[in-house]
């Protein structure tokens, strides 16, 4: 071998391992040195950016702290208002408070044990209509009180009208629906048996006392003008120490129960209307818009009730078509006026309508009416447009009357007014 031909060049070194590519004065492959300048190219580039990002988020900064300083040199801090975060690990305190009278919702919760008042009110033709205040009462019964005419027991609670009644006498059967509502009996006299408990009992006791009552001017009413006012009342709660009642209210649904079971008739019903019947329907509560309650008497007595589904209500009237109006008197300074003249009529349109069919005969005097108020009867509950054919119990004077529908299960009641009518055994409920 010839040595002076020993010197070999890159580009057959690079042919001889097989890589056909030159390799650079260092020993390396071109393309490795070419590599490592493209990465040497990337990094700078990158390094550029990242210059660029700090210079701009430092201007920013900068901007921003100068913003900071001038608004806090021209913003007082007390003008300032804190932001005030949920305090996600703490539950709403806020506890929804319910009627025990009516069932419906408190906005005043400390109003819930206030004084309770039961206000015997007439219902003749003799100048006891229209009423005034009776649109405020939380429940009303309803009973004949001596030949076919009616009269109500209107049980208040934290009323505002500036006029309520008349007021008439008392009954023993309305003293036993009033009981259960620790209310103070506000009346005119009453039959013996009445007045004997009313005595015995140690009842709060409101009777024609012209401190807290006033005889209105207008002489239609004949003996029907007899008046009392919230303030009135009031003011007798807080001159006896009468502070609160303990209502024994009926069992009532929340207004929000009683919304959604209403729109589940509705649906149901339209079911049953648009599917082939399956087996026994009968269980379902029918729909119903008109009542009729026949107590036996006079047309002018005898009770219609019409119910709209808008407002969820049912307008009372009489079988006579006169409607069933009672004055709307707020609180002012009316108190002392007759309702003619200070008030507005409104219709009554009770929430919930219930017939209590009961034992019902002519007292001794053969003019009053003995009607058996404990005890146990056939009962119709009307409310969110439906009927519920069921029964009533009372075991006590001292206990509330129970609804019960036709499997012995307790109905829970809409919340609202309610007007409860004792229809005579010879009466009759049509709907």
């Amino acid at each position: 071998m010839d040595k002076t031909n020993d010197t070999v060049t890159n580009e057959e070194l690079a042919a001889a391992f097989g890589g056909g590519e030159p390799l650079t004065p260092n020993g390396q492959l071109k393309s490795d040195d070419d590599s490592k300048q493209t990465k040497k190219s990337g990094i700078k580039h990158q390094w550029d950016k990242l210059m660029i990002c700090f210079y701009v988020v430092g201007g920013v900064s900068l901007v921003g702290g100068v913003a900071m300083l001038l608004f806090s040199l021209l913003v007082p801090p007390e003008a300032i208002s804190p932001v005030n975060y949920p305090d996600l690990t703490k539950k709403d305190s806020k506890t929804v408070v319910y009627s025990d009278l009516t069932g419906e919702i408190m906005t005043d919760a400390s109003l819930k044990t206030a004084p309770a008042y039961c206000i015997q009110t007439p219902n003749g033709m003799d100048g006891a209509r229209p009423h005034a205040g009776l649109d405020q009462a939380g429940v009303v019964f309803e009973a004949i009180a001596e030949s076919g005419i009616t009269r109500f027991a209107a049980i208040y609670q934290n009323p505002t009208a500036s006029i309520i009644g008349p007021i008439r006498s008392l009954r023993i059967y309305y003293l036993q629906w009033d009981t259960p509502f620790d209310c103070t009996i506000v009346h005119a006299g009453g039959s013996d048996d009445a007045l004997a408990a009313v005595s015995r009992g140690g009842y709060k006791d409101l009777s024609e006392d012209y401190n807290y009552m006033y005889r209105g001017t207008y002489t239609s009413r004949l003996w029907n003008n007899l008046f009392t006012s919230a303030a009135a009342l009031r003011r007798y709660s807080n001159d006896h120490g009468y502070t609160a009642s303990e209502i024994k209210g009926f069992t009532r649904m929340t207004p929000e129960e009683s919304s959604r079971i209403r729109v589940e008739d509705l649906v149901t019903e339209k079911l049953v209307i648009t599917q082939p019947s399956k087996g026994d329907t009968s269980g379902l509560n029918p729909k119903t818009s008109s009542i009729n309650f026949r107590l036996g008497g006079w047309g002018d007595f005898n009770v219609h009730y019409e119910y709209d589904a808008n407002s969820n209500k049912y307008f009372r009237s009489y079988e006579s078509g006169a409607e069933h109006n009672a004055y709307t008197c707020p609180e002012s300074d009316n108190e002392g006026s007759n309702p003619e003249d200070a008030c507005t009529l409104t219709q009554i349109a009770p929430s919930v309508v219930i017939a209590m069919m009961v034992s019902e005969r002519r007292a001794s005097d053969n003019y009053h009416e003995d009607i058996d108020a404990i005890g146990s009867g056939n009962a119709y509950v009307f409310q969110n447009g439906t009927a519920i054919r069921g029964t009533w119990q009372k075991a006590s004077a001292e206990s509330q009357i129970q609804f019960l529908d036709s499997e012995g299960k307790e109905i829970r009641l809409a919340p609202g007014q309610t007007f409860i009518t004792a229809v005579p055994n010879y009466g009759s409920v049509d709907f």
